[in-house]
């Protein structure tokens, strides 16, 4: 009698991957996730499902690269796009809720940015806005990524990652 009860505790293998980790914590606390990508066109779904077992925890990928997909897909507001752009932390926080109501999957992450090789939206090369809904909240980030394309999308996508298990991970 009076002990507290000691808070379950959620242990990966110390060498799993970051997809690995966080397929581990959706499925321990039974939670769905889908993903909204524009930049990284399908990177942040693949890595997910190339983890066994993702199917328990993955809803669904949409690849928006074009605005009017985003418009139609996500219900990004035509006048966001016209005022702000693809490439605005706007346009990440909409699609991470337009994924996560489309899906209905307990968390989004969305990711929108330039990989290069030149502007876009008068937007430099690297930027990107990455965005994590869940719980009712929605937190968007700026990351400024250097390297070539390739580079860029990769980092987006790890840092997508990142903010999902950062998410997961957190005491609410």
């Amino acid at each position: 009698m009076g002990e507290k009860k000691k808070e379950k505790e959620l242990h990966y293998p110390i060498d799993a991957t970051l997809e690995e980790q966080v397929v581990f914590l959706l499925k321990n606390s039974k939670k769905t996730i889908t993903t909204a990508e524009s930049i990284t066109g399908g990177l942040v779904s693949a890595a997910i499902t190339s983890v066994e077992g993702a199917s328990d925890c993955f809803k669904v990928g949409y690849v928006t690269y074009s605005n009017k997909s985003k418009r139609k897909l996500l219900s990004v507001k035509k006048e966001l796009l016209r005022k702000e752009g693809a490439v605005s932390a706007s346009t990440a926080k909409e699609m991470a809720i337009g994924a996560m109501m489309e899906s209905e999957a307990d968390l989004a992450v969305a990711l929108t940015g330039n990989a290069g090789p030149g502007a876009l939206e008068e937007k430099e090369v690297g930027l990107v806005y990455i965005a994590v809904c869940a719980g009712g909240k929605t937190k968007v980030l700026e990351f400024h990524f250097t390297g070539n394309r390739k580079e860029v999308r990769e980092q987006a996508c790890n840092a997508a990652l990142q903010m999902v298990r950062t998410y997961l991970t957190e005491k609410k």
